[in-house]
């Protein structure tokens, strides 16, 4: 059960882990379906970053619920693509009003870094977070 007002961690998955975002187009696709969800339904987005086979998206939910607001932004970036591309499902964690928020969204992008992918935040183009 979801809860209005509260921050959640969201991790998405593609289907099989399929590097579908490792294609610059997809990835950029699936953030600008991030961002019109700010826009367009009031979800506040903290930070994200899109790794090739999944994404990690720290937001603060709107009146709706978790479901829908992840379903819609899957489904929207899906059809974008041109394909079924996710995992079915999606795993989301409460975000505890005492835990610090800046030091979240620093280990969340922080994952191309452990990854292996590159060797400094700034290097890796597809997260973002509030406060820059």
């Amino acid at each position: 059960m979801s809860e209005a007002g509260r921050l959640y961690l969201i991790t998405g998955v593609t289907s099989g882990r399929e590097p579908v975002f490792a294609d610059l187009r997809h990835a950029r696709i699936l953030i600008n379906t991030l961002r019109l969800e700010a826009v367009q339904n009031d979800v506040q987005t903290w930070c994200y970053v899109v790794m090739p086979d999944h994404f990690h998206w720290l937001m603060q939910l709107n009146d709706e619920s978790l479901a829908q607001v992840v379903g819609r932004v899957r489904g929207i970036c899906a059809r974008r693509i041109g394909r079924r591309i996710w995992q079915k499902g999606f795993h989301d964690r409460a975000v505890r009003e005492e835990e610090d928020l800046k030091a979240l969204a620093r280990y969340v992008i922080a994952n191309p870094i452990r990854a292996g992918l590159v060797d400094a935040v700034g290097d890796y183009p597809h997260w973002d977070a509030i406060w820059l």
